[in-house]
């Protein structure tokens, strides 16, 4: 009797996590992480798109705050245009981009510097969203800078 009981527990609990990846929600929990000391690239690997973004090295007195950004898929053309999906949060406030220099849309991979206006002082950390097309909530990157 405890044996088709166990069984039975141990579909469930497949099952339940098989709808809970499927809804998007394992999704959520594996986007939302700690934000990362200094300037460590960070990746995101969902939907079959992986992104990385980097923080490149931030000078006293910056105008502007740089981001190298690389996509990559095998299944689809990757046509976002970053400057309308991206934004910088950083205190509490969203900044949109000034540009992307890089790769047009299309293609497998992509890699380019997403650029922002420089805040000052600097923060003690911020935060890079990037809502692709098909993404039902923005990827995030964080660091600590101070």
């Amino acid at each position: 009797m405890r044996k088709p009981f166990l069984i039975g527990l141990a579909f469930a609990a497949m099952a339940a996590y098989s709808s809970i990846y499927d809804s998007g929600v394992a999704g959520i929990i594996a986007a939302s992480h700690a934000a990362e000391p200094g300037y460590a690239s960070q990746v995101n690997n969902e939907r079959e798109i992986k992104v990385t973004a980097t923080l490149q090295k931030i000078p006293n007195k910056a105008k502007t705050w740089d981001f190298e950004v690389v996509m990559e898929t095998h299944t689809k053309a990757l046509n976002d245009d970053l400057v309308k999906s991206s934004l910088l949060i950083v205190e509490g406030k969203q900044n949109l981009p000034l540009s992307w220099e890089g790769a047009p849309p299309g293609g497998h991979h992509r890699k380019g510097k997403l650029r922002f206006k420089a805040v000052a002082p600097q923060p003690v950390a911020m935060e890079l969203q990037i809502r692709l097309a098909e993404d039902p909530f923005p990827r995030s990157f964080k660091w600590l800078l101070k």
